[in-house]
């Protein structure tokens, strides 16, 4: 931290909060998070009540056209995300040779989704129109599954499972990742955790996404932006923590000195806690829900460890509420569906991808670039500059 007195705030500018917490940057009408009330909406539904009554398509085609649709434009988007959830031929040569390069798939994932950008023709956003700026986010929603779930495979020097198009989109995924038609109970499942996580608001990655998108960029550039921002342990990257937490504490009797240790270490506890949420996380309400239905001793496990470790935290950080967000069920969620751990934060951008476009397709409309200014507090300026020392021959 700088030393240095801060530099007078300009006349017309705006000193805002760190991280900008709170500060309302634009006009959405893709969704809202009410974190005080514990709530969370797409478009005008609340995003639980939407996991718990529709399928992935449903809720794509609602973020995508502002409407759930009817029974032609279900088959409609289904049609056209059965043929784009196939590799095109060019980035399926390719993915082998990315996957040589790193075992982490959201690093696969960045890599081929540029690369799919060139072998596609993406145009900035700026020159295409609304059907064109569509179709690419509908494209890159559909390849999504596919390329995470080939790289998963390819890691393991395993031949990756082609899409298949007579399934919807969870159930595809299930099957390409793991090689077998998954039962019904895991399709819903990891269901309805990709439609409870698909948007929440102006979180790092959307915002990435869309500040990318203003200057006109295409949309691969944008995904790849919010993809780098997903990667960062603060954001996307705590549902395999959450589980690992678990598999540390090992036993119920375990989990209070646990907790107490890792706060009296200054760790943060990953799968408590949240950004914007003062009570409970209605995804983490709705997932131990699902989570449930599995006659599992991990589920009552995490349950229980879930009920200690509030108890402690609001013993001893009585201040702040901490409650399970939603990495705390969605790692036992997608464990007990059969997925490994590294693929559970890409299964997450899995549904992400959903919410990233649509707030790239609702920003590209908006012909103002996100420029924010930075306050200046080094050394004051102007200074002499040194002279150079001349080279010794």
């Amino acid at each position: 931290m700088s030393t240095h007195t801060p530099a007078p705030t300009p006349a017309g500018f705006v000193v805002v909060p760190p991280g900008l917490a709170k500060v309302v940057v634009t006009d959405t009408e893709i969704g809202d998070v009410r974190g005080d009330e514990g709530f969370f909406h797409y478009r005008q539904y609340s995003a639980v009540d939407l996991a718990e009554a529709v399928g992935f398509e449903e809720a794509w085609h609602l973020l995508f056209h502002g409407h759930l649709p009817s029974a032609s434009e279900l088959d409609a988007l289904r049609a056209e995300a059965d043929r784009l959830r196939v590799l095109p031929p060019a980035l399926a040569d390719l993915l082998p040779a990315i996957c040589a390069t790193t075992t982490d798939s959201l690093q696969v994932l960045r890599t081929a989704l540029s690369a799919w950008g060139g072998i596609t023709g993406q145009r900035p956003l700026y020159d295409a129109g609304e059907q064109e700026r569509l179709a690419s986010a509908m494209a890159a929603v559909a390849v999504t599954p596919t390329i995470l779930a080939a790289s998963h495979r390819l890691q393991r020097g395993l031949e990756p499972v082609p899409a298949d198009p007579g399934l919807d989109h969870a159930t595809d995924y299930l099957r390409m990742v793991t090689g077998s038609l998954p039962t019904e109970r895991d399709a819903r499942a990891v269901e309805q955790y990709l439609v409870s996580t698909m948007d929440h608001g102006f979180n790092a990655s959307t915002f990435t996404a869309r500040v990318i998108a203003s200057t006109g960029a295409d949309l691969a550039a944008c995904l790849v932006g919010a993809i780098g921002s997903f990667a960062g342990p603060r954001h996307g990257g705590a549902p395999s923590r959450a589980l690992e937490a678990l598999e540390q504490i090992g036993t119920p009797d375990r989990a209070e000195p646990w907790v107490r240790e890792q706060v009296g270490s200054g760790a943060r506890i990953m799968g408590f806690g949240h950004a914007v949420y003062r009570t409970h996380d209605p995804r983490s309400e709705m997932l131990k829900g699902v989570a449930r239905r599995w006659d599992d001793p991990l589920v009552d496990f995490a349950i229980g460890v879930e009920a200690t470790i509030e108890r402690v935290l609001a013993e001893l950080k009585p201040d702040r509420p901490l409650y399970a967000n939603v990495e705390y069920y969605a790692g036992v969620v997608m464990r007990l569906a059969g997925l490994e751990p590294s693929m559970f934060t890409p299964t997450f951008c899995v549904a992400r991808s959903v919410g990233w476009t649509a707030n790239v397709l609702e920003q590209a409309r908006d012909p103002k670039i996100i420029r924010p200014a930075a306050r200046y507090v080094g050394p004051p300026p102007p200074q002499p500059v040194p002279a150079r020392t001349p080279a010794t021959a």
